[in-house]
């Protein structure tokens, strides 16, 4: 198979992977040095770091091939779809050469499971050592790691790549048990806990080799079992206490060509992996729990955000004075962020907070309206019923155009 054969396929078997990202890796320059790439160029893709650099990744799998059988997964052995495989010598070409023609910035590569987890293992490094000492390549590289894998072979993945990700796919273990049988939820918290103790290690003896700068991150798929937003979200919130990752990204579960029975025959709706989004950052920087978004079973709203969800169920706390309200509270109200809740908190130093001050920092005015008291300002009815404020504030659908400049005309 030609290689640009091997890319089509294999570069397409990778979008089911949302777990891509490139913040937190260290700064690396080749300017004045032997090899090539940098982590801190502008890039043409759709991975953005913190500070808001857009870095372009080559996102492939080695080889779609997998003796797993994974039901939601559209490379699982019983599945009818074309096959190909890179060899580690392909990938690394594919990734200087795209390098040196400015299409990319750094790697994302996982694989299919081929002939056992430690071969594969074996694989995915190979690819990052001679990146890395054949070619100086300096750019970004994000492994994903084979729970089952050898410890030591993950640990060697680490001191290679910049991010390493391992995939718990689905939020309990009797979903794992049900749709990926051949996997184990316990072995995949086991290498997320040895990374962690890896990460740790090097925290806390800075000369340590270097191992993963920018951490791990994993990914859950939503509506491939009966799993709701709660379990979800309190699973996620696990994750992050237990093995401080970075990110836990949500992928919605995609149908495919003759799918088993054993999942649904459609879609969730895309919006409801948005909300989950907007939760976990809730979870990730604004302090929120999962319980305190969800009190009970059940999945996100879909018509307003989880943050005025929550507003809206605690009307104990509103209106709420921006003179007088801690910055945390303040960062809770709707329409409000964290940058702007600090900026709030340095302005009231110097004199009262205003009306104006806020649409000055480009705050939501529409959201914020019923839920803050500044120095010149009340709400007029902040009696008003939260179902009054919940259907004025809710997100309209609405009908895109198919031309819409001849309706502009």
């Amino acid at each position: 198979m030609e290689l640009n054969d091997k890319l089509e396929i294999l570069a397409d078997a990778a979008k089911y992977d949302a777990s891509c990202a490139s913040s937190g890796a260290p700064k690396r320059s080749s300017e004045g040095k032997d090899g090539l790439g940098a982590t801190n160029g502008m890039g043409i893709c759709h991975s953005y770091t913190p500070d808001g650099r857009c870095v372009s990744l080559l996102k492939i799998l080695l080889t779609n091939f997998c003796v797993y059988d994974c039901q939601y997964c559209v490379n699982r052995r019983t599945s009818n779809v074309p096959r190909a495989r890179f060899t580690v010598q392909e990938v690394v070409k594919l990734t200087v050469d795209f390098y040196l023609r400015n299409y990319i910035d750094g790697l994302f590569l996982s694989s299919g499971i081929i002939q056992s987890a430690d071969y594969t293992m074996e694989q995915l490094v190979a690819v990052a050592r001679e990146l890395r000492e054949v070619h100086q390549f300096r750019g970004y590289i994000h492994l994903k790691t084979i729970p089952d894998a050898d410890p030591a072979l993950i640990e060697a993945a680490g001191r290679y790549a910049d991010r390493l990700s391992v995939n718990i796919e689905l939020p309990t273990q009797d979903s794992v048990q049900k749709l990926a049988p051949e996997k184990n939820v316990h072995t995949i918290k086991l290498a997320m806990g040895n990374i962690r103790l890896k990460l740790d290690e090097k925290e806390a003896e800075p000369r340590a080799p270097a191992f993963a700068p920018a951490g791990q991150s994993t990914q859950m798929i939503v509506g491939a079992d009966a799993s709701d937003d709660a379990r979800i979200l309190t699973t996620a919130e696990t994750l992050y206490g237990s093995y401080k990752l970075k990110r836990v990204y949500y992928s919605a579960f995609s149908p495919i060509p003759e799918s088993p029975k054993s999942v649904p025959l459609a879609p969730p709706p895309l919006l409801r992996e948005h909300r989950l989004y907007q939760a976990d950052f809730l979870l990730r920087s604004y302090g929120f729990q999962a319980k305190e978004l969800l009190p009970a079973s059940g999945n996100l709203s879909l018509d307003i955000d989880p943050k005025l969800a929550w507003a809206l169920a605690h009307r104990e706390h509103f209106p709420m004075d921006l003179n007088r309200a801690e910055p945390q509270m303040i960062a809770r109200i709707p329409g409000i962020g964290i940058r702007n809740a600090q900026r709030i908190v340095e302005l009231r130093r110097m004199r009262q907070v205003r009306w104006a001050d806020l649409a000055r920092l480009r705050c939501s005015m529409k959201k914020v309206a019923p839920f803050i008291v500044t120095a010149d300002y009340r709400p007029a009815r902040d009696t008003t019923s939260s179902d009054t404020l919940r259907r004025a504030m809710a997100d309209v659908p609405q009908q895109m155009a198919l031309f819409p400049e001849l309706q502009a005309a």
